[in-house]
């Protein structure tokens, strides 16, 4: 069962990591190397998509795994679980609720650096990205809780 506890914990690393990667260095660095903001938005919201995807992988895993080694649904109610579940949550609302209104807004728009700045789809663009970033915030704080808690929790009742 420490075979498990240890997929869990990689699990969740590697959602973690990805996503402080794309936060922190992929959109920062494709905002700031790539001739234009159209070009640099498309490899962020590749990245994106891929990334929540994976994520809800990692964090399906993660809960089959716990549930393997604890032999229990139950366990699915400890803290840590919760916050993964929380994690699940978020990463599939921004991905099938935003992300598909966003590409939407992009197409009808052309060019998002060619876009009016009074523009009304600009500004609904701009809103979801607010809510967009939000929930990845809320994705990476409960990630971090969740890691917390699941170094915290004894092997044994864990």
């Amino acid at each position: 069962m420490a075979f498990f506890r240890a997929v869990e914990f990689l699990a969740l690393s590697i959602w973690l990591g990805s996503d402080v990667f794309l936060s922190f260095v992929v959109a920062p660095g494709a905002f700031s190397v790539l001739a234009g903001r159209d070009q640099a938005g498309a490899i962020v919201g590749y990245s994106l998509t891929r990334m929540h995807w994976m994520g809800v992988i990692c964090g399906v895993l993660l809960l089959l795994l716990r549930v393997a080694r604890t032999r229990t649904v139950a366990s699915l109610a400890a803290p840590a679980a919760l916050c993964v579940l929380l994690m699940i949550l978020l990463t599939v609302t921004s991905q099938l609720a935003l992300s598909p209104k966003m590409a939407a807004l992009r197409v009808q728009m052309g060019s998002i650096q060619a876009t009016a700045a009074d523009s009304p789809l600009l500004a609904e663009f701009s809103r979801l990205h607010r809510v967009s970033v939000a929930l990845e915030s809320g994705v990476l704080l409960a990630g971090f809780a969740a890691l917390y808690l699941l170094v915290r929790e004894t092997p044994l009742n864990a």
